[in-house]
């Protein structure tokens, strides 16, 4: 298995009930947030995954950590799935939390956006 190296690229924001930390791994990113993503925390969500400018961009988001994820997580996620697939890269979820997955089920996402059980299946695919 190849040495994994984790760079803190120092990008960490929290607003009230969100957190969101950006580190890359061996050229990909990886948000890992913590919280709830609702109407309160969406903006904060949608500046992570702003794409602009990036060659193919390759994001992973670490879900596991996620409490709580209504409808404005669910239009950022499809919004940023397709900027990047149309920058020509991926966008990956990792371990959502029952009750997320559970909504990522409910309304389609999970047929859309690749999820896995892990941080460490959803770099390798």
């Amino acid at each position: 298995m190849a040495e994994e190296r984790m760079t803190d690229t120092g990008q960490a924001e929290q607003e009230a009930g969100l957190s969101v930390v950006a580190t890359s791994t061996d050229g990909i990113r990886v948000l890992s947030l913590a919280g709830e993503i609702d109407h309160h925390t969406g903006d904060q969500l949608r500046r992570a995954l702003d794409v602009t400018g990036a060659v193919r961009p390759r994001t992973v988001i670490d879900m596991c950590q996620v409490t709580f994820m209504d409808s404005t997580g669910i239009n950022i996620l499809i919004a940023a799935y397709r900027a990047v697939t149309e920058a020509g890269g991926w966008l990956r979820l990792a371990g959502p939390t029952d009750s997320v997955l559970r909504v990522l089920h409910i309304v389609g996402v999970d047929d859309i956006i690749e999820c896995h059980p892990t941080l460490h299946e959803a770099m390798a695919s």
